[in-house]
């Protein structure tokens, strides 16, 4: 797979080490306790939707939409995790693919796990998951607004796989994203959650106590299904209302309009960007 989060290195290392195995919007009352008044309406995609390490060129970009096949894309916004360096992802870039019609999906690859067993930049312990998590969500909402994504944008934390059956991480974890989706919340931009049906997913559709957590949930299971409801592994109640995206395909290389990606493939139903 490429080097999307963390290094391709140490994102099989992550993965092997959960023993993951690979195969082949929310409504306002899931986002915060505000009142509805207070937020912009939420954009929502529902479609197919690729995300690449890097963000494609405005050409390839201007291709693939007119091939038809995908018409949202997901970027990596920022984060001391992030696999890639963005020379395409600038102001004017998210502008300009928003009025070729993409809808754009934002990525933080903030800090990652105590326990992960995998090489990164960026970490949290137990002692320091509510304020790096704080800070994660200050940057990410700096890095969105600077490209142009106004409040009522969803920014979807960037979680890689660890061992969730570690009480003491896990518990760490979720104070990490509680306080990196409240910090978001405070300033109108809704939670999203990236992780792996098998680990960082799972441990928030499945977390008891709801508080704080993400409104909406982005789950890795490569089975080759384009469904955001068929193959939902937890509670079929959870994040209705137009809160899942699912990452079905990874590492896909492909050719559209005489440019060729390698992409992660999504099914997507889902708030996206709001770009002026």
């Amino acid at each position: 797979m490429p080097k999307h989060r963390l290094s391709k290195k140490s994102r099989y290392i992550a993965l092997a080490a959960t023993g993951v195995v690979v195969v082949a919007g929310a409504g306002i009352a899931a986002q915060t306790s505000m009142a509805a008044s207070a937020w912009p309406a939420q954009k929502t995609f529902t479609g197919r939707a690729f995300d690449a390490c890097t963000a494609p060129s405005l050409p390839a970009m201007s291709a693939w939409k007119k091939d038809g096949y995908y018409s949202g894309v997901a970027v990596y916004v920022g984060g001391k995790n992030r696999g890639c360096a963005q020379p395409n992802l600038t102001r004017s870039w998210a502008k300009s693919v928003n009025t070729l019609g993409w809808r754009v999906i934002p990525l933080y690859v903030g800090a990652q796990p105590p326990c992960q067993k995998s090489g990164n930049k960026e970490r949290f312990t137990a002692a320091t998951a509510t304020s790096v998590g704080v800070s994660n969500a200050k940057d990410a909402i700096a890095k969105a607004s600077a490209l142009g994504m106004k409040p009522g944008s969803p920014v979807y934390l960037n979680m890689e796989s660890y061992d969730i059956a570690d009480k003491a991480c896990n518990d760490a974890t979720l104070t990490y994203v509680r306080a990196f989706t409240k910090t978001l919340r405070a300033k109108t931009y809704r939670g999203g959650l990236y992780g792996f049906s098998s680990s960082s997913a799972k441990a928030i559709a499945t977390a008891k106590d709801r508080t704080d957590l993400p409104g909406n949930l982005w789950y890795a299971l490569w089975n080759g299904q384009e469904t955001t409801t068929k193959d939902w592994p937890w509670d079929p109640k959870l994040y209705t209302g137009h809160s899942r995206g699912h990452q079905y395909k990874a590492n896909s290389k492909e050719t559209r309009g005489g440019y060729t990606i390698n992409v992660d493939r999504n099914a997507w139903d889902a708030p996206v960007a709001i770009i002026g």
